[in-house]
Parts: structure tokens; C-alpha cells; sequence
């Protein structure tokens, strides 16, 4: 396993899972920002925290010795973080959300790219 492979799929378990626990647990700053990108806080739950935090989890077990499941995961949150982009684009938002999707994007993009040259 590659130090980089280690360092940002680390990363993106801790960014993703705080995301995903933030939109569980409706954390209060993350809700304007979803408003206005026109989701509805009942979907903060499911779909949104549930797949962010089954991702982080998936990521997780390709760091702890299972590497088809973390890049699974790492594939699955790259289409979600684009789809939060496109949602964010459409509703021309730019908000801190928006800033953070992207980053949690490329985030996702990186694990997965160094998943897949390490498996």
C-alpha cells in the first residue's frame, strides 16, 4: 500500500465522514447552504448523510485490508460529490457547500485514482 493511497484516502474517511454525520445529525450551519442549493432537509438523512457516511466507511475498509470495497466506495462518492456539484450548479449556489463538494470531489477522485493503481 502506498503512503500517498494511506495519507488521502485518510483524508477523505475523516472529510467525508464528518460530512456525513453533519447532514445525520442536520447540523445546523450545513442547513442554509442545502436550502439553497434546494434540498430539501428532509433528504439530509437519507440519501445525503447515509451514502456520505457509507462511503467514508467503505473507504475505510480499503484501508484496513479490503481493497475492492474502498474503491467501490471511493467510485460511488466521486458520483455523488459530482451530482452535489451539479445540484449546487444548477441552483447557482456558491456557497460554502458548494466550495466543500468540490473539494470532497477531488478528494474522492484521488483516492479512487490511487486505489485503482494500487489494486
Amino acid at each position: 500500500m502506498h503512503i500517498a493511497y494511506v495519507v488521502v484516502t485518510a483524508l477523505a474517511v475523516a472529510a467525508t465522514g464528518f460530512s456525513g454525520i453533519a447532514a445525520l445529525l442536520h447540523f445546523r450551519p450545513i442547513l442554509p447552504g442545502m436550502a439553497a442549493a434546494g434540498v430539501a432537509e428532509s433528504w439530509l438523512t437519507f440519501p445525503i448523510g447515509t451514502l456520505k457516511t457509507a462511503g467514508a466507511v467503505g473507504l475505510l475498509l480499503g484501508l484496513l485490508g479490503v481493497p475492492l470495497v474502498g474503491v467501490a466506495a471511493a467510485a460511488g462518492l466521486v458520483l455523488f460529490f459530482a451530482c452535489a456539484v451539479h445540484t449546487h450548479l444548477l441552483a447557482h449556489d456558491r456557497s460554502a457547500q458548494f466550495l466543500l463538494a468540490n473539494g470532497l470531489l477531488v478528494l474522492s477522485g484521488a483516492a479512487l485514482a490511487l486505489g485503482l493503481t494500487g489494486s
